[in-house]
Parts: structure tokens; sequence; C-alpha cells
């Protein structure tokens, strides 16, 4: 849920990781309450954990239209990227993964709080064979209400059956999902599979096959009853507790249990490509970055937080702003306080009258006597020719939302079909994430042309996001 940016505090002077959300694309809708109450409840939830085995919480922040959560940066892979590269794990390491999970799910239970989606893709297997637990983002805290009995949350194949079937659920629904991570650990597959659908009725119904029957090897059957335990359909017949669980792993296993994931299973992982999730960074020099663009370091947690407010594209180029102009000024200032320029350019042109009040404005907000020496350096020259607002005879109007072609076009230009709604919807997510659905939905309004859909869509994003999201629905039409 939001998007991840490795992020420095300059204060502290060390690395972390800013979870965001754009609060502002989901204003006036219903989702976009339910959508920050998950968010405030994530960082409520794993704020109060302090376990080496669960990603810290630094900070939370918001206002109406920003919010963001400070955590620990990690570096390693999720479990998830470990199973999409087909690496296998040995026994110690099973054993390991699972020894390590367990305690960290017992201290949060002990704390009062159950996790709700535990799966490979939230756990994280640091480059010191450590793991952190991630996402708290549906986490049930005692005497929380966020939640209701009867509303499914968390991943389908990890949901116990009590969820599915609306009854009363505990922290015994985390012990079902970590039976369900065991089995993959040992089968290399999920205990239940198929649509949605069907993995719900298997999940309910449906025993899974014991390990050693699902891979032909009998040397895994002292892992069967414990697997098994783990799974079963009725709450009162799992483990009592995590601990219960991981000392009955322990004595299954009966040989010394390393703290780590070995280190033949890191080098075998290294070189892959993928993101590693909640609060973490990958390892390996060809491994893309989690954030949605490259960024430099943004503001910590120690840090003063602005005021966060967008300017959609097309109302600043109405109002009178050179766009390429401000885009070269947004990176440089991005090179000092990471992603968040964006918005402070943004919200800056809400207040300048032309480019040398704006480099000057956003250069006040430098702590840096040498960083707001630097970037006035780098911006002198747009700051002095930049062609600004400064001779627009009338101000645009905040709440105005300007459609380039809008007048001459709107009865003529037809408007996105419902496939390409969908494909839109799709596609956006891979930049925006979860709330690109809602974007879209808000964009595709009855009479707006298609390509003033498109430009709605698009004016969040950066020039290469830009380019590869238009590219990408082209071609998959």
């Amino acid at each position: 849920m939001g998007i991840v940016y490795k992020s420095f505090d300059p204060v502290i002077r060390r690395s972390i990781a800013l979870k965001t959300i754009r609060k502002e694309l989901l204003n006036d809708e219903d989702e976009a309450a339910a959508f920050a109450a998950r968010f405030r409840n994530e960082a409520q939830a794993a704020g109060r954990l302090l376990h080496p085995g669960i990603v810290a919480v630094y900070e939370y922040g918001e206002d109406e239209e920003f919010a963001f959560i400070a955590m620990e940066y990690v570096e390693g892979s999720s479990l998830r990227q470990y199973f999409e590269r087909k690496v296998r794990f040995e026994e110690r390491d099973v054993v390991s993964v699972m020894a390590q999970l367990l305690d960290a799910l017992q201290y949060a239970h002990d704390q009062g709080v159950w996790h709700r989606d535990i799966k490979p893709a939230n756990i994280i297997i640091m480059n010191n064979g450590r793991i952190k637990v991630a996402d708290f983002g549906i986490a049930r805290v005692e005497s929380s209400t966020l939640t209701q009995v009867g509303v499914v949350m968390g991943t389908p194949g990890f949901i116990a059956p009590e969820q599915y079937l609306g009854k009363e659920v505990d922290h015994r629904v985390d012990l079902f999902a970590a039976g369900v991570v065991l089995y993959e650990l040992l089968t290399g597959e999920t205990p239940f599979a198929g649509s949605k659908e069907g993995v719900m009725y298997k999940v309910c119904h449906e025993a899974a096959q014991p390990p050693s029957t699902a891979t032909g090897k009998p040397a895994l059957a002292r892992f069967d009853p414990i697997a098994l335990r783990a799974l079963a359909k009725r709450p009162d017949d799992r483990y009592p507790s995590a601990g219960k669980f991981r000392a009955e792993l322990l004595a299954a296993y009966d040989q010394p249990v390393s703290p780590t994931v070995s280190e033949e299973t890191l080098i075998r992982d290294a070189g892959g490509v993928g993101d590693s999730g909640e609060g973490s960074s990958p390892r390996g020099g060809s491994r893309k970055p989690f954030a949605s663009t490259p960024v430099t370091p943004a503001f910590g947690a120690g840090s003063s937080r602005a005021q966060i407010s967008t300017m959609p594209t097309q109302m600043l180029v109405a109002a009178g702003w050179n766009v390429d102009e401000l885009a070269s000024v947004e990176r440089s200032l991005a090179h000092f306080v990471g992603p968040i320029a964006r918005v402070m350019v943004r919200r800056a042109t809400r207040e300048a009258t032309d480019f040398a009040s704006l480099v000057q404005k956003l250069a006040d907000q430098l702590t840096s006597p040498a960083e707001r020496s630097k970037f006035l350096q780098q911006n002198a020259r747009i700051a002095a020719t930049g062609t600004g607002p400064s001779k627009m005879k009338q101000p645009v109007d905040d709440d105005a939302t300007v459609i380039p072609g809008a007048n001459d076009a709107q009865s003529t230009s037809p408007g996105p079909t419902a496939e390409e709604i969908a494909r839109a919807a799709r596609l956006l997510a891979v930049h925006l994430g979860p709330i690109a659905p809602i974007l879209v939905r808000k964009a595709a309004l009855p009479g707006v042309p298609r390509a003033a859909f498109l430009a709605r869509l698009t004016e969040r994003l950066s020039d290469a996001e830009k380019e590869r999201f238009l590219i990408d629905f082209e071609r998959s039409r």
C-alpha cells in the first residue's frame, strides 16, 4: 500500500524508507477515508513494536493532502522473490526462516497486534540472513475498531477459513498464514491453488496434502503434522501460540538452528531482478529500486514537513508557467530533498509570481546554507529568464481544471472505452500503486475525450513514466 522511497534523514544521518500515499488523488471518495485509515493503522500497529524481526516505524505524519511513514530501511529480498526465482530452501534454512518469523509473531501477539497479512511478499530476508516482517497495513490492534467481523482482509491462499466464513478472528489467523509459508518453503508450492473462488473453497473445505506426499520426499514426513496442524480449519485445532508452533518445529528438526539463512542460499539468490517490498531495498547492482522513480536522499524523520499541495499540469500551463523549466527546477531540488521536490515546486507556484521568486522560495526551505547557495547557483539562469505567470492579468482558479482543446473537441471526440479504462487502471497501478483504479475512475467522467482522459492520468507521472505508460497503453490495444 503506497509507494516506498529510499530516503535519508539529515539530522540523524541514516538511510530510511519513506512510505507515502497521495491523498489528493482520493478526495471525495469513500476509498480515501478507508485508505488513509489503513495507512494510519499501519503506523500505529508497527509503531508500537520494537523487535529485531519487525521493520521499525520511526515517524508518521499527514495533513489534508499528504501522509507518510518514516521507517527502517532494510536491504534484502522478499521471500516471494526467492520463490519466483525458484530458489529451493534446505531444511536448515526452512527452520531458520520459520523460527525467526514465529519469534516476531509471538512478540507482536504479546503486544496485542495481529498482522493478518503474513505472506512471502511481507517477509524480507536481509543481506545478513536475518528476516524482517513488513507491512502492517491491515494489522489488528487490540481495542481498534478499524475492521469488523465479516470483513475479509488479506491475501487469498493465506486467509484463514474463519475470515472467509465471517466468524470472529484472533491471532491464530497469523498462525494459519505462517503454516502456508512453511508449506511453501518445504514444497515450493502453496497448499491451496487456483482461482480466488477455488482457493476460498479449498481453504474452507479441503485438507492440504502432507508436504512429504506433495513432494514425494519421505524425509519431510517429520514436518507433516506441524504444517497440517498450522493449516487446521478450526482455530482451536491449530497451535495456541506462535511460540508453541516454533517449539514443535524446532523439536521436529532436532538440530541446532542458525539465527540466519545460510550464505549458500543468499548467494544463490544474488543477481535477481525485482523490488523487495515494504521498507526494503533490493540487493545486487542489477536490481531496480522499489521507488517508482530514481531518487536521491529525501527528507527524513527528523526534518520539518512542508504542507503539500499540488497543481495539475494544465493549470500550470494556463497560469503561464513554462513546465519544462519547472521540471528543471524540480530535478535540481530533488538532489537536496528527494521525491518531495515535485510537490514543493508545485506548491511554490501558488505563491510565486515569477521564476525568481519561485527559486528563492524553494531555496528558503533548504536548511543548509551550502545547499541553498548551490541550488541558487544551479537555477540562476532560469530565475533570470524563465517564463512565469507575471504577465498574466487574471489568476487561475485553484479549483479549475483546464483541459486542452476541451471547448472544440468535447462534442466530437469519443471518450475511452470500458476496455481502455480497465487497461489504464492496470497499467497505471505499476506507477501509482493501488490508488490507480480510483484515479482512473475520476478521470473517466462522461463526455471527457480520450485524449483528455489520458492527459489527466499522466499529469502526475514523470516524463519517463508518462512515455512508458502511453507506449504500454497503445501497445496492448
